[in-house]
């Protein structure tokens, strides 16, 4: 179970967040037409039509990376927190085992760690509900941070329209993958796979510099066929 508090409401995680942002917008500007040819994607342009992989972006899109990360940390903080309060009821009880039931002693004990444990269940369950609205916010607003640039790609490379489709390659042995290949909404595609370019303009801050330092640099010509690093949550788009 996930739990989190305070990632984004808080004041500085806010302003922090809208800083990254007003960086990835001014980053826009120039490096599109600076992106070194992408053979994926060479015919783009000619035909007017352009696919993404917006499953394989989030799993590479570095800033989301260290969103999910830092949410990671804290709800691990915040499990060791209620492992403590749990121990602490637990201890309790251990206590009440000492008297007999039915005595005032046992009662008094009992009905303060039902009172304890009603506390602790709601208190759980308030983390676990706040992690979960704020994990589909890091998402949603990533997801958008996407939409933007695949819109911005677009429209300097005179792209009309952009469709989404999966990259990964098909494992004929689960079954999950066949029916993902069968029920695919693009069949082919001649070189329009616009998705190294689009993941190189999330990836660039306002100097040009590609972010994730120590990480394998990402290549606009070329991109892994196989699937990458899962990204943390179960929410990336498929």
């Amino acid at each position: 179970m996930k739990h989190h508090s305070g990632l984004l409401t808080h004041p500085r995680n806010l302003l922090a967040c809208l800083a990254a942002m007003a960086i990835f917008s001014c980053g826009f500007v120039g490096i599109a037409n600076a992106q070194a040819p992408n053979p994926a994607g060479a015919n783009s342009s000619k035909y007017g039509v352009a696919v993404v992989d917006i499953s394989y972006i989030f799993k590479k899109h570095e800033r989301f990376k260290a969103a999910m990360e830092g949410m990671k940390k804290e709800m691990e903080t915040i499990e060791a927190d209620l492992k403590a309060d749990r121990q602490k009821i637990a201890e309790q009880e251990q206590q009440r085992s000492q008297y007999n039931v039915g005595t005032p002693e046992y009662k008094q004990m009992d009905e303060e760690i039902a009172r304890k444990m009603a506390e602790f269940n709601l208190k759980m369950g308030k983390l676990r509900k706040d992690f979960l609205e704020r994990e589909a916010n890091v998402y949603y607003q990533t997801y958008l941070e996407v939409v933007d640039a695949v819109k911005y790609y677009a429209k300097r490379q005179n792209i009309g329209l952009v469709l989404r489709f999966n990259g990964e390659k098909v494992d004929p042995n689960r079954r999950d993958d066949v029916l993902r290949e069968i029920n695919k909404p693009v069949v082919v595609q001649d070189q329009i796979d616009i998705t190294p370019d689009v993941l190189l303009l999330l990836n660039r801050d306002a100097n040009g510099n590609t972010a994730g330092a120590g990480a394998a640099p990402v290549n606009s010509a070329t991109r892994p066929s196989g699937p990458g690093t899962a990204a943390p949550g179960s929410l990336i788009p498929r």
